[in-house]
């Protein structure tokens, strides 16, 4: 009873998700030039309405990613709901190179069964492929790219609507899709009760939940690899202490936090190993901001870095052999790269005034951070092996960009009106897209892991 007031008191509440989207995506860029698809609106055989539109949701999906632009079919004069009924013809003259057909129907009370078929436009005008065989020349129907079914309750249907998404992104682009992932982000609100909140939602915004109220400051929030957990900082009682959230109970219990052991001074960035078992963190114990690494099971310090100058903002690589990080060894700050088998330290920045915040991609090939020149702070993208930087946003605000797990987008936090808001840009920089919140200043996003193994 006693931990369960102490909870109370800290105001560390975890609700059930809210239906409704919390931050609404609104595309600013970058359609016009993305691929044309077709989402037919899915055929609905069961009684009332679908609780639903699973075929918005994926249009939504694929017109999000930056790399395809799903045409209004509302109008077209054949709407077909499965792949022998497509008029293949008509939609490959209007230069639509993936048709999503489908049908959902419920074969028992709250139970919703759907198939779907995602079809190549152009390989079925052309009569599909085909190949000889005992001289005889054999349809092998590999216009049809897509054939699946699957069934799921009410609650599901958004979260299996991602999952089509997924599939169809992979078909047509052979890079897995990233819709069935979350994105946690923290809420200021001076007007609130506990005007600190930390959040997590689906990519898209749905499903938020409240994971901890505060009345002190909460950042950097960083998932584990296995999507399972939080770390972030939380400044109640009046000091930077590093934390742990479960964000799934056990056994029917409550989801658990965890304090990591405090030292002295600054207790702030924490990132995890790509192993889970270790956590890069920034502390002051010895009287500069240095790095350091932590060991979770043992508690056990490693200094990493033992500068005269601050050094922060760690970041793994994602093959656990480098940390990427941002010091003020050379003057100002700028990303250096951290050796973890040999101990040594390379600068890995040099245009712009000052670069911060190291983002490092999935596949270890390039970085994403925030520069500085002339002022502006903006996304910016550097190729690790050539060196070659890419300026990726406009804005003149820009901070703590987030890389999806596919490599394909980042979200980052910016002001728009006065308002801090969380934005979106592809990793090319083509396709862009703000996600305003009903309420409050948003900040600090991190995106997600995969957290299936579809």
């Amino acid at each position: 009873m006693m931990k369960f007031r102490a909870l109370l008191t800290l105001g560390l509440l975890l609700l059930s998700s809210r239906s409704y989207a919390a931050l609404d995506i609104l595309i600013t860029q970058g359609v016009d030039s993305a691929r044309p698809v077709a989402v037919v609106p899915f055929k609905w055989t069961g009684a009332g309405a679908l609780p639903t539109n699973v075929s918005k949701v994926i249009a939504d999906d694929l017109r999000r990613s930056g790399k395809f632009n799903p045409i209004a079919v509302a109008k077209m004069p054949q709407l077909p709901h499965q792949a022998d009924k497509v008029d293949y013809q008509q939609w490959a003259s209007m230069g639509i190179e993936g048709v999503l057909v489908g049908q959902i129907s419920e074969p028992s009370p709250g139970k919703y069964q759907i198939q779907y078929q995602l079809v190549d436009a152009v390989q079925g005008q052309m009569g599909g492929t085909s190949k000889l065989q005992n001289d005889q020349l054999v349809q092998n129907n590999q216009h049809i790219l897509l054939d699946r079914s699957g069934t799921v309750g009410a609650k599901q249907l958004r979260q299996y609507a991602h999952l089509i998404s997924d599939h169809v992104y992979k078909a047509l682009t052979g890079e897995r899709g990233a819709f069935l992932t979350r994105i946690a982000y923290v809420v200021y609100n001076p007007k609130a009760k506990y005007p600190y909140q930390l959040r997590v939602a689906d990519y898209d915004g749905y499903n938020e939940q409240v994971l901890l109220r505060s009345h002190q400051p909460i950042l950097s929030p960083a998932w584990s690899p296995d999507g399972k957990q939080l770390a972030y900082v939380s400044l109640e009682n009046r000091r930077a202490n590093i934390y742990i959230q479960d964000l799934q109970g056990v056994n029917g219990q409550p989801p658990k936090r965890y304090k990591l052991p405090h030292y002295p001074g600054l207790n702030s960035a924490p990132a995890w190993s790509p192993d889970g078992k270790n956590m890069a963190l920034v502390l002051s114990k010895d009287g500069n901001a240095e790095i350091y690494i932590e060991n979770l099971a043992s508690h056990k310090l490693t200094r990493v870095t033992n500068s005269p100058r601050i050094d922060t903002e760690p970041n793994w690589s994602h093959d656990g052999k480098s940390i990427f990080f941002t010091s003020e060894r050379g003057g100002n700050p700028q990303i250096y790269r951290y050796n973890l088998s040999d101990h040594s330290i390379s600068r890995v920045t040099w245009e712009g005034d000052m670069n911060l915040s190291p983002e490092v991609a999935p596949n270890d090939k390039f970085i994403v951070m925030v520069d500085r020149t002339n002022g502006q702070y903006r996304i910016a993208r550097q190729n690790l092996k050539t060196g070659y930087m890419q300026i990726l946003t406009n804005t003149s605000l820009d901070k703590s960009p987030s890389i999806a797990p596919n490599g394909s987008m980042i979200i980052y936090s910016t002001v728009v009106k006065n308002r801090q808001v969380l934005a979106l840009v592809s990793t090319d920089g083509r396709f862009k897209a703000t996600l305003p919140a009903r309420d409050g200043d948003v900040r600090s996003p991190a995106w997600s892991p995969f957290l299936t193994n579809n």
